[in-house]
């Protein structure tokens, strides 16, 4: 509650005072003038006795009336309420000047502090609001620093990726430009290396272009009905000679067949990809990449397993996060950029779905469930314009 302040208090109590003698004053001025307009006119005092000789009751006729009383009552009444309603009226002020009070403390730069007393009837719904208002800035402004901070950490982090391809491309080139070669085998070693770091650098850029686009407010998606069973077999055979060469072998199997949903083909497809491609890549000593897509009511639980090492547990809850790297030496051997479950994600997201992760020493499944219908395509487009 509220608590006035001494100043407040007496103010308040003065004001009562002050109200009193004037209401006491205006009663006194009014009954002088309604017993003179009595006294004056003989009709009207003629008039007030028949009814007063008029109510009377019980065996004894006691009368129950007199206009003096009555008027006074009345006046009694009415001051009590003028009171009442001017001593609220002022408390209300004195409620509003705390309020614009504490918003001054706010304004000064204290955004942690909140109204702290509790009020009756509107003026609550006042506090709540300006508490509510202060939390949805104090957030906005938490939210831009960190996306402020995630611009720095993704400008940073490519950065480093780039950079360390491009020095040794530039730094095998030197060797040719400069002639510091023995042979021909040399030059085609060098521009090998050369080549396949600049294939590093086209993956990075096409993996942060992708992530980029997915992430943008907006970010378009063809909806269109997908028969998933296809979908999941073309990815499965674009992986079957890379997983072969591994010693991997990359299935898929869907329940029931032709298992149709709505998404967007290429999106969808890119998320199932960079699954397979990252079990293919870190799942050491995996000897199979199943991919099983089975409905469940309105929904679509599709598994991407392997029997490869287990994820760390502690490693678990951040694969999703962008640059995110379970073992940073071994991605960079591979070529990862740390994006491409991030893609994952954000590409589940924009379908309405969840991705989540299990692993154990038995088997490591990334286990994605989509709804099977995105509602009317066109619609949907509209909202995630």
């Amino acid at each position: 509650m509220l608590k006035l302040t001494a100043r407040e208090k007496g103010a308040l109590f003065f004001e009562g005072i002050i109200t009193v003698i004037l209401l006491v004053l205006i009663n006194l001025a009014l009954i002088i003038i309604i017993q003179n307009v009595i006294q004056t006119n003989q009709g009207v005092a003629s008039g007030i006795f028949i009814i007063k000789q008029s109510l009377k009751i019980g065996p004894l006729q006691t009368q129950i009336w007199s206009y003096q009383r009555i008027v006074i009552v009345i006046f009694i009444v009415i001051d009590i309420f003028v009171v009442w309603w001017r001593l609220l009226r002022r408390y209300h002020q004195y409620q509003i000047n705390h309020i614009i009070k504490e918003l001054h403390y706010i304004a000064q730069g204290h955004l942690d502090h909140r109204i702290p007393f509790r009020l009756k009837g509107r003026t609550q719904n006042v506090v709540t609001s300006v508490n509510a208002l202060v939390d949805s800035a104090v957030q906005s402004m938490n939210d831009e620093r960190q996306i402020e901070k995630s611009k720095d950490e993704l400008i940073t982090n490519v950065s480093h990726d780039l950079r360390t391809p491009l020095t040794s491309i530039i730094g095998y080139l030197r060797l040719i430009e400069d002639k510091q070669y023995h042979s021909e085998e040399d030059i085609l070693k060098y521009s090998h290396i050369a080549y396949e770091k600049a294939k590093q650098m086209k993956n990075m850029v096409e993996d942060l272009f992708e992530y980029t686009k997915v992430q943008q407010h907006g970010a378009p998606v063809n909806i269109m009905s997908v028969d998933l069973g296809q979908l999941l077999e073309q990815v499965s055979a674009s992986f079957e000679l890379e997983g072969e060469n591994k010693g991997i072998q990359v299935s898929s199997q869907t329940t029931p067949s032709p298992l149709m949903i709505d998404a967007d083909p290429e999106k969808l497809g890119r998320v199932f990809s960079n699954l397979v491609a990252n079990g293919i890549k870190y799942g050491h000593g995996a000897s199979y990449i199943k991919l099983n897509a089975q409905q469940h009511g309105d929904n679509v639980v599709v598994t991407v397993a392997n029997d490869g090492e287990p994820i760390p547990k502690e490693s678990i809850a951040h694969l999703f996060e962008r640059f995110y790297r379970v073992e940073a030496s071994r991605s960079k051997a591979t070529g990862g950029t740390g994006l491409g479950l991030a893609i994952v994600k954000s590409v589940v997201d924009l379908h309405h779905g969840t991705v989540q992760v299990k692993s154990d020493d038995h088997e490591t499944a990334f286990i994605v469930t989509l709804p099977t219908k995105q509602g009317d395509s066109k619609k949907n487009n509209a909202q995630i314009h």
